[in-house]
């Protein structure tokens, strides 16, 4: 998996302060999109152990609330499986922490997937530049859901996250 960039202290790409991990590789080719560079796979850097190491330095500091993977599409086919390792690795590591998954499929495209069980939140859809809302919290189109993940299993249908 390639990524392009690792942000340290987010309030943007949900809840508290986070680190973002911007992944290469999208296929969703959203009408204005706000990062096409993105979205060719090979694009952006390999994410290796000392980027891991850089990301982990982040998240072992008591003010940061989680970890948001975006990009991109961190759930691209080509990254599922590094993605789905990561936040298992970082749940088990960082219990506390919460993680938030920016993706344009729809929840019940890839609800069965591994990647679920480890998410806290989140936010599906593709950017839709007709629906663009630039007062919406942590979306960008008012098509896209900001969904609790682990309430949505447990109770059955799509529950929104609010804080």
């Amino acid at each position: 998996m390639n990524y392009h960039n690792i942000t340290k202290d987010d309030m943007l790409n949900g809840d508290g302060l986070r680190a973002v991990l911007w992944v290469a590789g999208c296929n969703h080719a959203c009408n204005e999109c706000q990062n096409p560079i993105t979205w060719d796979p090979d694009g952006g850097l390999l994410f290796d152990d000392s980027a891991k190491k850089e990301l982990f330095e982040i998240l072992d500091r008591d003010y940061i609330s989680g970890v948001t993977f975006s990009g991109g599409d961190p759930l691209f086919p080509g990254n599922r499986e590094d993605i789905t390792k990561l936040a298992k690795e970082i749940k088990d590591k960082y219990p506390t922490k919460t993680l938030w998954l920016y993706t344009g499929y729809l929840f019940d495209e890839i609800k069965d997937l591994e990647v679920i069980k480890y998410l806290d939140v989140i936010v599906d859809g593709p950017f839709m530049i007709d629906k663009k809302n630039n007062q919406a919290k942590w979306k960008g189109s008012d098509n896209q859901r900001v969904i609790d993940v682990k309430r949505t299993i447990s109770e059955g249908g799509i529950h929104e996250h609010t804080t």
